[in-house]
């Protein structure tokens, strides 16, 4: 080898050499390209010359990449010699027979380059016939090269399968033209003999010329193709006993082509009629060789139909054709193993909506559309363990199995609502069945019956589930009285409980089914189910059921609170740190409890019976809160230990309990109740005085105290001091903003009642917000909010919140008061920075808003007597002008937004109370050193004045947003004052 092959050599060999070594080569072979011309020449001899096939790739590639990228650089005399050149190498002195697939690719790909860059525009002679090979002359050899050369030029220029721009496609409609005149009669021909010479002895390569001819067939003369000559040939190749599977593809792809071409309905009945496709559908191993032929044949003639009705065509109907597809695309929708690819379900979507009121005929038809989609749901059998886990294999079968069903569902919904007859019809006798079988009915048949089931739910008018209309009454009541001997099944009894649950719209306004829907969830198939997984799901499933029915519950309560008195025991002696125990999202079983307190709660209970349930209950939960927090205190508690799980899972069984309840019930009409909450808070709070550093648990334990707001009322204000400095020790950002969430409710709730609670913990709160809401704690750079960026944002936005409640429920005297005096300052720069020039306009908005009842609170009169020093001048010197002129004259604050414009009625609003409780003293500021200070001409500003004095804020802010508009152009220097 000499050196050029070498370096191409260790190029295309990495473990050839060392990556220095090679580099070089790379540099070496890269230098070589720098000459369009030199390339070219050496590239050519290099082809006749060298018999190393990665020399001949490299060449190849270089040529490719010179004409697709340097075209207009390479010198005229350099192209007259590399047209024939490329032209003589895919014809007259072509690649060795024995060439790679791949080396015969680069050559067909450097050629179409050439065709698309210069075809037919310059002196190019006739690519095509040149390479045209004569048959039956021609070798295997060229003929392959030939289809190459075809379907490179197809990829390349020709499909309109990939994105063209409007220049390409420009082109390549020129390139057909020109190929129309001059050589697609010969080029047909060259298929045709190709198909006839070699379809036996050379199955490989007749397939490989169909597959190119699929591709031109789309905008080819049809006649060249739907003649007596293709045809026959194209048919005797897919009915041939003998042809491959590969020969019967390509040949039906040939004809599916043919059928897709566009023209006039009546045409193309007359095309669809001359076919023999019957005899395809008559052979059912047929029908499986060719899907996509059989199912595009179906929605062509379907087509027909919509354009035409049932009118015949030379004693043709469309509707017949489409009758005699029918049965064999629905074999393929359940036979063939390429349904999907075949678009089987588009065609037999848009059946079914064309068929909005199908004849007796077509009716058969949506059943055995339905049996199809029943069968290509199910699951495979070999997975029924791994589902019934899940384990990772499980999970990735069901993440697969959703995906596939999408559309075959969608499509069931169709029929659904078209023919609900049909399908009501449909799901009664699989159920039955199911049920009279069942010994033989399989895990995967009774989810697919059920996932069915559900479907059918979804689609059934609020009229029709609430009358039971059709068969729907006979359904509900076999669907409640079902028992699968599979419904252990853990798909089998979740899809169970789901159906149950779609059609509840039905049980409650037939209330004579709630005895079998309370037997469901309390039974073995619902709560007691033996895979927690669904038990969990029943859980919350039965509280939504609760919650819907309601007071038509209260007959069954006893029956209902004895079926749950083991499950409650067992919520709260399970051991939840094991693995199974782990439930994603809120699905952890305590909606048991929510759904107790739902019931118990309800006004048609007597006192008396909440009363005892109750507190029986609360003092269980209440004992072995007890009992732990006597563990703890003796032993500790780790997070990750069993007994802090318990904890928890208790905390959230009381918290859930308590969403059923209220004030009234708890502290009025059953005393008792309330007590045993008070009682249990103080052990809840002890337990969180103990461990402090169990974030989890602390989490919970907040959650608990926003419910106990709710329903103790003030009866919780001694409860409040020990827990707000006991949630402000250690608080992250996370942290501080459900601190601050819980003041807010309180603040809300309570009102003034919580004022010296928040002088005592208001110091605290100010410094450990100050100490976190650093000034470089928030990245500008674009693109770069990380999530702890994130969370500081969502505690500022709650910050202002806190500001904002505490200011308008008259506790504005908490930052004023001696324990306070420290923090005043900070917060109030703070709020004027907000105000001033922060990017979210809804909190500068808000901080406004605090600025305003501020003043309201501590500017009483004109004259002095301020209640807090300093602060009418600060409000004179910088809040009005800052604020209220200087950030409203930056392009920035946009009025065409409507958040900003709400932002600036706030701003004049705030001048508006200024000019209220600071008289002159603000209004001559603002003038002078405000409006004047920007220029604004005196008569301007007087009127300004003017307007200020009145009652119309309305009056007063049209004319400052004139004004600052104003004000705007004459920075810009194109304003003029009238």
């Amino acid at each position: 080898m000499d050196d050029l092959e070498k370096a191409i050599h260790l190029c295309y060999e990495p473990s050839a050499a060392d990556s220095a070594l090679r580099a070089q080569a790379m540099t070496f072979c890269d230098r070589l390209k720098a000459d369009p011309s030199a390339l070219i020449h050496l590239c050519l001899d290099r082809l006749q010359r060298s018999p190393l096939v990665l020399v001949q790739f490299w060449c190849l590639q270089a040529l490719h990449d010179v004409i697709l990228l340097r075209h207009a650089s390479i010198p005229p005399a350099d192209l007259s010699l590399l047209r024939p050149a490329l032209l003589s190498l895919a014809s007259d002195h072509p690649l060795p027979a024995a060439s790679p697939h791949f080396l015969r690719n680069k050559l067909a790909q450097a050629l179409a380059a050439l065709i698309r860059l210069e075809y037919p525009a310059s002196s190019l002679p006739d690519p095509f016939l040149c390479v045209l090979p004569c048959l039956p002359a021609a070798d295997p050899a060229a003929i392959d090269m030939f289809a190459r050369f075809l379907a490179a030029l197809d990829e390349d220029l020709l499909s309109l399968d990939y994105p063209r721009s409007p220049e390409e496609a420009a082109a390549a409609a020129q390139v057909k033209d020109t190929m129309r005149q001059q050589c697609v009669p010969q080029i047909a021909r060259h298929w045709f003999d190709v198909l006839s010479l070699y379809h036996s002895s050379d199955p490989s390569l007749a397939a490989f010329a169909l597959d190119t001819m699929r591709r031109y067939i789309t905008w080819i003369d049809i006649g060249l193709v739907a003649n007596d000559a293709f045809v026959p040939l194209f048919f005797g190749l897919i009915l041939a006993p003998g042809s491959t599977d590969q020969l019967r593809a390509a040949s039906g792809s040939c004809i599916l082509a043919i059928i897709l071409k566009r023209m006039d309905h009546r045409q193309k009945m007359t095309l669809l009629s001359s076919l023999p496709l019957s005899k395809v559908f008559a052979n059912p191993d047929l029908v499986q060789k060719v899907p996509a032929l059989v199912t595009g044949y179906a929605a062509e003639a379907l087509e027909c139909y919509k354009k035409l009705g049932s009118a015949d065509v030379d004693g043709y109907s469309p509707l017949n054709l489409l009758e005699e597809a029918l049965p064999s695309v629905l074999y393929v929708m359940q036979e063939s193993e390429e349904m999907e690819s075949s678009n089987v379900v588009d065609f037999l979507s848009d059946y079914v909506i064309t068929m909005k009121f199908p004849s007796e005929k077509h009716a058969m038809y949506l059943r055995q559309i339905l049996e199809a989609i029943r069968v290509q749901i199910l699951y495979d059998p070999i997975y029924r363990n791994n589902l019934d886990i899940p384990d990772k294999i499980g999970k990735d079968e069901e993440d697969q199995m959703a995906d596939h069903r999408k559309e075959l569902l969608t499509l069931f919904s169709s029929i659904c609502r078209i023919t609900p007859s049909v399908t009501q019809l449909f799901v009664r006798n699989l159920v039955i069945t199911a049920l009279s079988s069942s010994e033989s009915s399989s895990v995967e048949d009774v989810e697919a019956l059920l996932t069915l089931f559900y479907r059918l739910g979804e689609t059934v008018r609020e009229e029709a589930m609430k009358t039971g209309s059709g068969l729907l009454g006979e359904l509900v009541q076999m669907l409640l009285s079902a028992r699968f001997p599979c419904h252990n099944h853990r798909l089998v009894a979740l899809i169970y409980l789901e159906t149950v649950s779609r059609f509840m719209k039905f049980v409650q306004h037939n209330p004579q089914y709630i005895s079998h829907v309370l037997a469901v969830f309390l039974d073995e198939r619902g709560i007691r189910h033996p895979n927690l997984n669904v038990s969990r799901r029943a859980s919350y499933l039965f509280m939504r059921t609760v919650k819907l029915l309601k007071a038509r519950l209260v007959p069954y309560l006893d029956l209902i609170l004895q079926g749950l008195h083991d499950i409650v025991a067992q919520f709260t002696n399970s051991d939840w740190t094991t693995k199974d125990l782990k439930f994603p999202g809120s699905e952890d079983g305590s909606q048991t409890f929510e759904a107790i307190g739902l019931l118990i709660g309800m006004e048609d209970v007597s006192p008396e019976k909440q009363s005892e349930f109750l507190t029986a209950l609360l003092d269980s939960l209440y004992q072995k809160l007890k009992g732990l927090l006597s563990d703890a205190k003796e032993h500790g508690l780790e997070e990750s230990s069993a007994k802090v799980s318990t904890i928890q899972q208790i905390i959230m069984a009381l918290n859930a309990l308590s969403k059923g309840l209220n004030e009234r019930l708890v502290m009025s009409s059953c005393p008792s109740i309330g007590i045993m909450f008070k009682k249990t808070l103080s052990v809840i709070l002890e337990i969180l005085l103990s461990c402090p550093d169990i974030r989890a648990m602390r989490n919970k334990i907040t959650s608990f105290f926003h419910r106990m707001v709710e329903i103790l009322g003030a009866s919780i204000l001694p409860f409040l001091p020990a827990l707000l400095k006991h949630l402000l020790v250690k608080s992250e950002p996370e942290d501080m903003v459900e601190f601050l969430v819980l003041a807010n409710q309180l603040i809300s709730k309570f009102s003034t009642s919580l004022e010296s609670i928040l002088e005592d913990i208001f110091p605290a709160i100010a410094s450990r917000l100050i100490e976190i809401l650093r000034k470089d704690a928030f990245s500008a750079a674009p693109g770069c909010i990380t999530e702890e960026v994130r969370e500081l944002q969502d505690l500022q936005r709650t910050l202002f919140t806190f500001l904002h409640v505490m200011a308008n429920h008259n506790l504005s005297s908490v930052f004023i008061a001696p324990s306070c005096r420290g923090c005043l300052d900070v917060i109030i720069q703070l709020l004027l920075i907000t105000a001033c020039s922060h990017k979210d306009i809804l909190l500068r908005k808000m901080c406004v808003q605090i600025f305003v009842k501020l003043i309201k609170d501590w500017c009483t009169n004109y004259n002095g007597g301020d209640v807090v020093p300093g602060f009418r001048s600060f409000i004179i010197e910088n809040f009005s002008t800052n604020c209220c002129l200087y950030s409203v004259l930056d392009n920035s604050f946009n009025f065409h937004d409507a958040n900003t414009f709400i932002l600036f009625g706030e701003i004049v609003l705030a001048q508006k109370v200024m000019y209220e409780k600071l008289g002159r003293d603000f209004a001559i500021h603002f003038v002078s050193s405000g409006l004047q200070g920007v220029h604004c001409p005196h008569e301007l500003a007087e009127q300004y004045y003017e307007k200020l004095q009145t009652n119309d804020v309305k009056d007063l802010k049209s004319f400052y947003h004139q004004l600052i508009e104003n004000l705007r152009l004459q920075q810009n220097g194109s304003l003029v004052f009238r």
